[in-house]
């Protein structure tokens, strides 16, 4: 089946090498040269596992192409993903302007019968300007449906090939026939797909999202709590995730999520309510719980030395929003950066791949270290803020050794508390009891 995908982007690169790799022939097309010249000469331009071989299999073989044409790449296609960004407006609001516009070249590039998908995260509603969008250009028939992404990024391969479900909104027959065709060799039992109306897919990407975020908001509320009565989160978190009604996913602690999606998402979400005129009340306080918690680790730190940072040095582990990604966008990192920097702290950064992004984002505004012992040597404290693998057990005895003080925060909750403090050191974690008495001025 010859597929086209707009737009090169996370969702666009992982979903097209995907089906390539499924034996489709999928051109890729993106108004940006550089990065399609890039991706030509076999460069992957974001960082998640197992992507740029299935990248350089598919492109090898001749199934996976890229180009700046979109009539090259929709010409013969018998379905057109649109994958291109739907950024939060001023009002939070999604802006839809690239999936608009899109939507009219498109239009005017088809040459038969052609199945255009929404595959960016679009509010409800979305499919039927499109469809408009389309008519207004396009001079053969063509169908709209949506197809709901729902790839965790660090493990998007994974997800792509191991689907949990994949969603089809779409009202033309032809459109549920080519997509289910399209996926099946990817869900062994059928219940995994599931069809129904275009609004309701369109719909169940936010509801998807939001319910995640509103899980990780619900489980940082009862840490600030824990901390106020003694308690520890990670017990809690344990007793609850044990009832199979709650079940024990997106039960975690910590110092926030980001990314491109949750906040985005919640924020376009509670737009389309304020619309409809529905008070998405839950889903308002998920994102202000959120925006609090970001900036938890840092008032922990600041307030353990006294207020002020002055003459202090801070080493960070970690500052991709989550592990196995380079993706900086929202990250809770940034914002304990700005924090830590506020209140005239010395800031020395690891982080396994991010750091590339981070020095364009930051410059030379924090030190950045080779390797996660660099960046503790001197160091008064150091902060764990995203959970990658190499971080998560430290070698106590060399920490001793490179710091300078012995303040530990696990803005994770990744490192045991018993083990920090046998070794000398001041833990504190989110939502973790309240911590000891601090011994530094």
């Amino acid at each position: 089946m010859k597929i086209a995908m707009i737009g090169t982007g996370y969702v666009g690169l992982v979903t097209g090498a995907g089906f390539a790799e499924l034996g489709n022939d999928v051109c890729c097309v993106d108004h940006d040269r550089e990065r399609i010249d890039r991706l030509c000469r076999g460069e992957v331009p974001i960082e998640e596992p197992g992507l740029p071989e299935l990248i350089h299999h598919n492109t090898r073989l001749g199934r996976l192409s890229f180009t700046t044409s979109m009539a090259a790449a929709v010409a013969g296609a018998r379905l057109v993903f649109i994958a291109v960004g739907t950024p939060s407006a001023p009002d939070g609001s999604a802006d839809l302007s690239q999936v608009l516009a899109a939507a009219r070249e498109i239009g005017a590039a088809i040459d038969g019968f052609t199945i255009v998908v929404d595959k960016s995260t679009v509010p409800v509603g979305t499919a039927e300007r499109v469809r408009d969008e389309l008519a207004r250009a396009a001079r053969h028939e063509f169908a709209v449906a949506s197809n709901p992404e729902f790839l965790k990024e660090g493990d998007a391969v994974n997800d792509f090939m191991k689907p949990a479900r994949v969603v089809i909104g779409a009202d033309d027959p032809r459109a549920v026939e080519a997509l289910s065709e399209l996926y099946r060799s990817v869900l062994r039992t059928s219940d995994r797909m599931i069809v129904m109306d275009v609004r309701s897919a369109e719909l169940t990407k936010y509801a998807a999202n939001a319910m995640l975020a509103t899980r990780i908001s619900f489980m940082n509320e009862l840490a600030r709590l824990a901390e106020a009565v003694g308690a520890d989160v990670e017990s809690v978190r344990l007793g609850m995730g044990s009832d199979p009604r709650i079940g024990n996913k997106f039960l975690f602690a910590g110092c926030g999520f980001g990314g491109s999606c949750f906040g985005k998402d919640l924020r376009a979400l509670s737009h389309t309510g304020k619309v409809h005129d529905v008070h998405l009340t839950i889903v308002e306080a998920v994102d202000d719980v959120n925006v609090r918690q970001r900036r938890s680790l840092g008032r922990h730190v600041i307030s353990h030395f006294g207020g002020s940072l002055t003459g202090k040095r801070i080493a960070l582990w970690g500052l991709a929003f989550k592990p196995e990604t380079d993706d900086l966008r929202e990250a809770p990192a940034l914002y304990l950066i700005e924090q830590l920097r506020a209140a005239r702290g010395e800031i020395v950064a690891y982080d396994p791949v991010a750091m590339p992004n981070a020095k364009l984002v930051l410059g030379d505004t924090v030190g950045f270290a080779p390797d996660p012992y660099a960046a503790t040597i001197g160091a008064d404290a150091l902060v764990l803020v995203t959970e990658w693998r190499e971080l998560r057990q430290p070698d106590w005895s060399r920490l001793a050794q490179t710091m300078r003080g012995n303040a530990l925060f696990d803005g994770r909750n990744q490192w045991s508390p018993e083990h920090a403090r046998r070794a000398g050191f001041f833990y504190r974690g989110i939502g973790r009891g309240l911590p000891l008495p601090s011994v530094e001025g």
